[in-house]
């Protein structure tokens, strides 16, 4: 149910290529039973060369891409600092539906958050590099808006929050509870079963129309402001909803819009640029590899 935000990247890095290179770096040359099978061992060194047969130039690629970037950044003193970081990083959670989900990638995944950090500094750097190469003049804005404005309308939107629970009788025991004066955001952290935003107090933030299933969104829409609804039956369960701001539609305003246009013309530009840029540092710094050689 929760929006999905869109995540800015213009360089090939994820979790999984992190947790290719840990996992080869952790079993490299290494000799110790991995498995037996039928009384026929496979070894850590078999493992890594299987690993390595495998992934080892995508991971090589990236590395090479990586320390490319980190030798630029250092020639051109372009630093990401903690402050940037820490900001990236909680758009990074947020768009993973909250801390929790976000860890559980993070656990399952076998990286750790300071891997993670360690990437956002990259795409940060490598961001900061590319704006310097880009000029956006005020006739591409307005035609890019033009061409999108539709993008750029406002559609009604409420702000909500809800508890979620999985049957009637407990949904009754927390409209009762709310009847006698207990605070909403109290009771979702208490009761509500989603995961995602129950530790916010149910917030699901700002949606419009066609975001939500049809039985919440009914309900929701049509609430009062700062009113509370009956439970609202969906294939989740049962939904205590509170409606909590309210954003009329309204056509859209390039004034209003500008940084908007200025960030989606950035954000292609630099997806395009980054081949450009990387094939002139591949070209710039002396490269040499030696996987596979011997």
């Amino acid at each position: 149910m929760l929006k999905e935000l869109k995540k800015r990247k213009v360089y090939v890095s994820v979790i999984t290529v992190l947790v290719i290179g840990i996992i080869v770096s952790t079993f490299l040359l290494q000799k110790e039973v991995v498995a037996s099978v039928e009384g026929t061992s496979i070894t850590k060194a078999e493992l890594s060369e299987e690993l390595l047969e495998q992934y080892g130039s995508t991971v090589l690629d990236t590395m090479i891409t990586n320390k490319l970037i980190e030798l630029e950044a250092e020639k051109q003193e372009v630093k990401a600092t903690d402050e940037e970081i820490e900001a990236e990083l909680a758009t990074l959670i947020e768009s993973y539906g909250g801390e929790e989900a976000f860890n559980s990638v993070i656990e399952s995944s076998g990286a750790s958050m300071e891997a993670v950090r360690q990437d956002l500094s990259l795409y940060l750097v490598t961001e900061k590099l590319l704006k310097e190469r880009i000029t956006i003049t005020d006739e591409e804005m307005t035609t890019y808006f033009e061409e999108n404005k539709e993008t750029y309308a406002q559609a009604e939107q409420i702000e909500a929050s809800h508890i979620l629970v999985e049957d009637e009788e407990t949904a009754s025991e927390v409209v009762q509870k709310l009847d006698e004066g207990e605070d909403f955001a109290e009771l979702a952290k208490t009761y509500s079963t989603d995961t995602t935003n129950a530790s916010s107090g149910g917030d699901l933030g700002y949606f419009g129309k066609g975001e939500m299933v049809a039985e919440f969104e009914n309900v929701a829409f049509n609430l009062e402001l700062n009113t509370i609804s009956d439970p609202v039956k969906t294939e989740y369960g049962y939904h205590i909803i509170k409606v909590t701001d309210k954003k009329a539609a309204a056509e859209a305003d390039f004034e209003q819009s500008k940084e908007l246009v200025e960030q989606s013309i950035l954000e292609e530009r630099m997806s395009t640029e980054y081949s450009t840029f990387l094939s002139e540092l591949e070209s710039a710094y002396s490269i040499e590899t030696f996987l596979g050689s011997n």
